[in-house]
């Protein structure tokens, strides 16, 4: 696993942006995209990933955004090539909204790639294609670094988190689910955390990971090779089993609701939460009205403060809420939140997460 936390920028420092694409067409949109922040710094392109390796002693790029399909060498060969050598410098894919560009996303993310933007197609003119360029790049590529100012608000979570869990020792409450909310970093955390899972598990999972259509099904479809519980991308209405684990299908929230025949699941397309669909939120929520404080959720490595206000109500109705340190977080952006709002449980490294869900549900 590659340890980074999130690099601190200097007053007047510009983030090093190194274009690696095929296509002239492309790279110049991306250029001229990231050129209007006056925080980015294009400092050089590539058409292909042996060119790109080539340059980056000599370039020194803070982040690099990647295509997959190149001639000569590439995405997934340069990407392999990069983490051998121990490069840590941060990777933006290029993905295509296809089965095949999904599948090579996800495979990109498994060799390293720490999070990925999708292709526009048909946007209808230049400033369109641009203004989305830049709605999804920018922040993918600033969610690595951080300003140099002051975060006071971080310490107090760090003071009453231990005491939280004090609290709790001693007094086992009755375990009915567990959750997982993810993001930047989630394919290869959950990669890490379901194997975990030991055969004959006697709780329903629950995972969002903030990912587009089609990305959700691949990415269930991958998990379920690797552990010998059920993985299934959510249906609606179909009742939570024991041993199941549930991926929120892209695009649509996930909540789990109470039924005659028990806990179910319940899609919907409601407004964005936190800019997410699904969102962490929405299912936390759900299942702080259905199981209460029957719960063990846990908040894992991505950008933003989603899963915060329902791990908030969780908390609050008693349920146990881990949060994955900053130390092994690819983005420590959500379960920092987390922890700044004083409702974890424990921090952990991610990967401890599990056991002490094992122990939680007292399975261990």
């Amino acid at each position: 696993m590659r340890i980074r936390t999130a690099r601190l920028l200097q007053p007047g420092q510009r983030i090093r942006v190194l274009v690696v694409d095929d296509s002239v067409v492309i790279r110049r949109l991306v250029c001229h995209a990231l050129e209007e922040d006056p925080g980015l710094e294009i400092v050089g392109v590539a058409g292909n990933g042996q060119i790109a390796l080539s340059r980056i002693p000599q370039l020194n790029p803070d982040v690099i955004t990647l295509d997959i399909e190149m001639p000569v060498m590439d995405g997934l060969a340069m990407l392999r090539e990069l983490r051998r050598r121990d490069r840590a410098i941060p990777v933006v894919m290029f993905s295509t909204m296809t089965e095949r560009g999904a599948s090579a996303t996800l495979e990109a993310l498994s060799l390293g790639a720490d999070d990925y933007v999708t292709k526009a197609s048909n946007a209808g003119s230049l400033d369109v294609s641009l203004a989305n360029l830049r709605q999804q790049l920018i922040p993918k590529i600033r969610q690595f670094f951080e300003s140099a100012r002051p975060e006071p608000t971080l310490l107090p979570a760090f003071r009453t988190t231990p005491d939280r869990a004090a609290v709790h020792v001693g007094t086992p409450r009755e375990r009915r689910a567990v959750a997982i909310g993810v993001s930047t970093g989630g394919p290869a955390a959950l990669a890490t955390v379901v194997p975990q899972f030991p055969a004959g598990f006697r709780l329903p999972i629950f995972i969002v990971q903030h990912m587009p259509p089609l990305f959700t099904r691949l990415l269930a479809e991958r998990l379920a090779t690797l552990t010998p519980l059920a993985v299934r991308e959510a249906v609606q209405g179909e009742i939570a089993e024991p041993g199941c684990i549930y991926i929120a299908p892209g695009d649509q929230h996930m909540r789990v609701i109470s039924s005659e025949s028990g806990p179910a699941i319940a899609l919907d397309q409601t407004p964005p939460l936190n800019s997410c669909r699904p969102a962490v939120d929405a299912l936390f929520s759900s299942l702080a009205d259905v199981y209460g404080p029957a719960v063990v959720a846990a908040v894992l490595t991505g950008m933003g403060h989603d899963g915060t206000s329902g791990a908030e109500r969780l908390a609050a109705r008693g349920a146990y809420i881990l949060a994955q340190d900053e130390a092994t977080s690819v983005v420590w952006g959500m379960p920092g939140a987390v922890v700044s709002a004083g409702v974890a449980n424990q921090i952990l490294p991610l990967e401890q997460v599990v056991p002490v869900i094992l122990r939680e549900v007292g399975a261990a």
